[in-house]
């Protein structure tokens, strides 16, 4: 497992910026929750971070290389991507989905070895998806899609994993399947997610971004006040502890407008 470093990072389109340096750090082994909004720039943050785009000022690195530095093919051996748009695979079934995974250890025309079907096969039984695996991609739910692509990700043994709103599509139950699987994987995660509750119970530490701005990053339950939820969020919230579990809660009661965020971003802790 490794970590990530952004220093910096800042991104525009059209000489708009949609992200305003940007400092954020996924310690080896660590789930770092991107929260925020729509259109506070997730999305965008996880694409520099894969190096899908390359970002206008700043850098990122993993352990102590530049992304600038990494090959493709260097990078795929080490990081995988699940993206909140499924990928469209036509005249493919589950299974062949999930041994694109396997590509950055390859030939170009080199066979799946006897390893490779062995990480396939853990891939699809860890996602609970081995029983679909000869079915046509085309007939599977948004939420099978999902767990498949997530399964293709595991097939890249990766070190580092960043996802994209990844329950979308989800149920409840492979919603927290799903978390529970990354936190128990020893691979460094950032993932993009909307509901503060499930951020509380698996991240480690979170970051919070409005208008392409980090205006809080630190543990879960340090930053996740209601003062802040409101600032970003708009929203008033109850913020409690479950009786059962005794974990942090929020509780959403009201919408009200929302407050132009602070420039200068709180830092909770040194993670």
């Amino acid at each position: 497992m490794g970590h990530i470093i952004a220093g910096g990072v800042s991104w525009s389109v059209k000489g708009h910026r949609l992200l305003d340096s940007i400092d954020m750090v996924a310690q080896a082994g660590k789930t770092v929750g991107l929260l925020g909004p729509n259109g506070s720039g997730k999305s965008t943050l996880l694409r520099l971070l894969a190096g899908l785009r390359r970002p206008d000022a700043g850098t990122v690195r993993y352990d102590d290389t530049s992304l600038r530095d990494l090959s493709r093919r260097m990078l795929a051996r080490r990081l995988a991507v699940v993206e909140q748009d499924v990928s469209a695979h036509n005249h493919v079934n589950v299974r062949q989905v999930v041994e694109l995974g396997r590509t950055p250890f390859r030939g170009r025309f080199d066979a799946l070895t006897g390893h490779d079907r062995r990480v396939v096969d853990a891939a699809l039984e860890r996602v609970d998806i081995a029983d679909k695996q000869d079915q046509s991609w085309n007939t599977l739910s948004g939420g099978e899609k999902q767990r498949a692509q997530l399964a293709r990700a595991l097939a890249q043994e990766p070190r580092e994993i960043l996802l994209d709103e990844p329950t979308n599509h989800l149920d409840i139950r492979h919603q927290l399947e799903l978390l529970d699987l990354l936190r128990s994987l020893d691979i460094t995660c950032v993932i993009a997610l909307h509901d503060l509750n499930l951020a509380v119970r698996y991240c480690d530490h979170v970051v919070i971004l409005d208008h392409g701005m980090v205006v809080a990053a630190g543990i879960p339950e340090a930053v996740l006040t209601p003062d802040l939820i409101e600032s970003v969020y708009g929203v008033n919230v109850l913020v409690d502890r479950e009786p059962t579990t005794d974990i942090l809660r929020v509780t959403y009661l009201a919408a009200t407008p929302p407050r132009r965020p602070s420039r200068k971003a709180i830092h909770l802790d040194p993670r």
